[in-house]
């Protein structure tokens, strides 16, 4: 059996901040989990040195399951998106050992693969509607079958999704949070015109999907839904806040566009309503934010009951190991409906070396032992962290409002 010897946090810096940990066994396996939460990057960094990494050592590697309730149940405060974030970490770590030990990738041992790829959705977004489609139909000619479509509303200087010209979309911007003006108004005009022009160009073929960004009350986000419907959207995500989860029950006795919800989730406990309710048809949550493959999967299953399917957040902000570790469970679950891509840049990729890869709209994690992720310490050491937040949003009169 592989006992922990060592648990290194590393922070880094490569195009945008990730927090990994590498847990090192005293046969020489490593393993490797993504432990970054955009905005409260150190905050987990700490968690993990110096309230997590002395209780692994000495374990036994293999009790993936017990090690996660310790880390869970042994802290008494659980759940919040630090901790399970951190707990995240060392889960995927733990996977990533015991597939190297049996020679197997990951999704092997959650069962095998439940199909040929996963399928990916990629990001369309421009300062205008033509922008927009000009991008969606790019994305179209790289093999995606689906697409997300957000554009500048008239009026604003900035929206949420929209990259400023020539550079990729990174929502952390600031060493400070930058303010965003935001008009409900404005916006509700704007998105059915987007779509309309969308599938114009683009057919009755490729998947069409839109992040709100829990920027609208569930009566505004049902009158969105319906005006939508014409379309076929394939979801529209976020639509609300989630923390009034009778709001998707009002969203769904309005409107039959699909919602999806739950990047921001933490646990089993934030989805468990909406999804016996049936009030969602896609919980997003990801495995970094959200306890690990291990919680993770128990998510899925609950959701597979209710014919809820999976559409894991996959934004910059998770490192190509929380990547790899959606794509394992993504291609083993039954219920996997749609994983969202933003490709890292270069400089990202070359710090983290990864097995997955894209074919024809879908990603497929590969085939090398554990979750066929590393980083490269060496290279991470030269790109030192930089503080960075996450914008915030303003109605026009002032009143903070979700961003």
């Amino acid at each position: 059996m592989p006992i922990i010897t060592e648990a290194r946090v590393v922070v880094t810096s490569p195009g945008r901040n990730f927090v990994t940990l590498k847990v090192v066994c005293d046969d020489g396996t490593t393993g490797v989990g993504d432990a970054t939460l955009n905005g409260r990057e150190l905050a987990v960094a700490s968690y993990l040195a110096d309230h997590i990494v002395p209780c692994l050592i000495g374990r036994d590697a293999h009790r993936i399951e017990d090690i996660w309730q310790y880390l869970y149940k042994g802290a008494y405060w659980r759940r919040g998106p630090v901790t399970m974030t951190a707990i995240a970490a060392v889960d995927m770590a733990l996977w990533d050992i015991k597939g190297k030990v049996a020679g197997l990738p990951v999704y092997q041992l959650l069962g095998g693969a439940s199909r040929d790829g996963c399928m990916v959705y990629g990001h369309a977004n421009g300062a205008t509607i033509a922008d927009t489609v000009d991008a969606a139909l790019r994305h179209r000619a790289e093999g995606y079958r689906a697409i997300r479509l957000q554009c500048g509303v008239p009026g604003l200087a900035s929206t949420y999704g929209v990259a400023r010209p020539g550079e990729a979309y990174e929502p952390a911007d600031g060493t400070l949070p930058t303010e965003s003006v935001w008009s409900t108004e404005r916006y509700l005009r704007i998105v059915p015109e987007l779509f309309a022009a969308a599938r114009e160009a683009l057919g009755p073929d490729i998947h069409l999907l839109h992040d709100v960004h829990h920027r609208l009350t569930p009566i505004e986000a049902a009158r969105l839904g319906r005006d939508l419907e014409p379309y076929r959207p394939f979801w529209i995500e976020d639509p609300t806040p989630a923390e009034n989860q009778d709001g998707f029950r009002l969203i769904r006795q309005h409107t039959t566009t699909p919602i999806a919800v739950g990047e921001v989730f933490n646990s089993i406990w934030d989805a468990k309503a909406l999804i016996e309710s049936q009030s969602i048809d896609y919980i997003r949550a990801t495995v970094v934010h959200a306890g690990g493959i291990t919680h993770l999967r128990r998510i899925a299953a609950l959701a597979d009951l209710y014919q809820v399917r999976t559409g894991c957040h996959g934004a910059t902000d998770l490192s190509p190991v929380a990547m790899a570790a959606a794509l394992h469970l993504g291609l083993a679950i039954p219920n996997f409906g749609i994983q969202e891509l933003m490709p890292h840049l270069p400089v990202t990729q070359a710090v983290f070396p990864h097995a997955y890869r894209y074919a024809d709209g879908s990603l497929h994690p590969g085939d090398a032992p554990g979750l066929g992720v590393d980083i490269d310490e060496a290279l991470a050491a030269t790109h030192p962290y930089v503080r960075a937040y996450l914008p915030v949003n303003r109605l026009e009169d002032g009143t903070l409002w979700s961003w």
